[in-house]
C-alpha cells in the first residue's frame, strides 16, 4: 500500500493564521478585541464551506492508497463513512484490488480467505480531525458485494463497469446517486431518509424498480422509458418478466426519487 498526502485548501490556513494573530495582539493589549463579537463570522465561514465543498468541514488531508489484487477472485466491501462523502468507481488498473483516497493516518482493513477479500472502511476507526472525501476504485472483473452507508455524507457510485452480486447503498441525510451495473446476480437497494435518491439505469438495460416512498417524497421520471406497472412498480422499456433484469428497490422518506437514463459506458458521457 502506497500513500500520499493531499494538499490542504490554502484559505483555511490563512484564516487560522489571521485569527491567531488577532488573538495574540489582543493578549498583549495591542488591540481591543472581544472574541464573542466575531461568532457571526464563524457562521459565515461555515456557510462558505458548505457552498464551496458541500460538506461540514474542510478537507485537510487525503491519503492515497492502493492494494494489489493477488489471487483474489471476489470481494466484499463494507463502508461506513458517517459525515464523509463517498465516491465509488471501477478501477482502471488490472493489478489492483482497490485504489483511491482515504482518511489521513488511516488504512482500510483487509482480510483474505479462500481467494475472497473482505475490505472494511469505517469512520469510527479513522483520524477524527480529517474530513477528506473518500474515493474508491474497485477491480472491475471481480464479483463484488457492497454495503455502503453514511449518516450526513453523500454517496456517489458509478457501477457500470463493475461486476456486482448485490449492493446496499444508503445515507441518512445526504443524497445518494447511483449508476447501476449492466447486470447483477442479486438485489440492489438504495435509500436516503432526508436526501434525494438519483438512480440512473444504463441505456438498453432491463430493470424493475420497486419504490418505497414516504408521504413527502416525489417520484420524478426524467425519461419516457420508465413505465409504471399496475402494481406500482416501475420498469424500463426493455424489461421482460421472463428474462433476466436488474431488481432494484429505492426508498426515500423526505427527499425525492429521480429515475434517469445513463449511457451504457462511462466513456460515452
Amino acid at each position: 500500500m502506497r500513500a500520499q498526502l493531499g494538499q490542504t485548501p490554502i484559505i483555511w490556513p490563512l484564516l487560522l493564521v489571521a485569527a491567531g494573530l488577532l488573538l495574540l495582539l489582543s493578549n498583549f493589549m495591542l488591540i481591543s478585541l472581544n472574541v464573542l463579537e466575531f461568532w457571526p463570522i464563524v457562521l459565515i465561514l461555515i456557510g462558505i464551506q458548505l457552498l464551496w465543498r458541500g460538506d461540514l468541514a474542510p478537507s485537510w488531508q487525503a491519503q492515497r492508497f492502493g492494494i494489489t489484487r493477488g489471487s483474489v477472485q471476489s470481494g466484499n466491501l463494507e463502508v461506513s463513512s458517517g459525515e464523509i462523502d463517498v465516491k465509488l468507481r471501477a478501477s482502471r488498473r488490472a493489478d489492483r484490488l482497490i485504489t483511491g483516497l482515504y482518511t489521513a493516518r488511516s488504512r482500510p482493513a483487509l482480510v483474505v480467505r479462500n481467494n475472497r477479500a473482505a475490505l472494511s472502511m469505517r469512520r469510527g476507526n479513522t483520524w477524527l480531525f480529517s474530513f477528506a472525501d473518500w474515493e474508491m476504485n474497485i477491480a472491475r472483473d471481480l464479483h463484488w458485494s457492497l454495503l455502503v452507508s453514511a449518516h450526513l455524507g453523500q454517496i456517489d457510485a458509478d457501477l457500470r463497469d463493475v461486476t456486482i452480486n448485490q449492493a446496499f447503498i444508503a445515507s441518512g441525510i445526504g443524497d445518494v446517486r447511483v449508476v447501476c451495473p449492466l447486470q447483477v446476480t442479486g438485489p440492489l437497494f438504495m435509500r436516503s431518509t432526508f436526501g434525494d435518491v438519483r438512480l440512473a439505469i444504463p441505456q438498453g438495460v432491463p430493470a424493475i424498480i420497486h419504490i418505497q416512498a414516504g408521504p413527502l417524497c416525489r417520484i420524478i421520471r426524467h425519461s419516457q422509458r420508465f413505465l409504471e406497472q399496475p402494481d406500482r412498480a416501475i420498469v424500463t422499456d426493455t424489461y421482460d418478466p421472463d428474462a433476466p433484469a436488474l431488481n432494484i428497490t429505492v426508498s426515500s422518506t423526505f427527499g425525492n426519487i429521480h429515475l434517469i437514463t445513463a449511457p451504457a459506458s462511462p466513456s460515452s458521457q
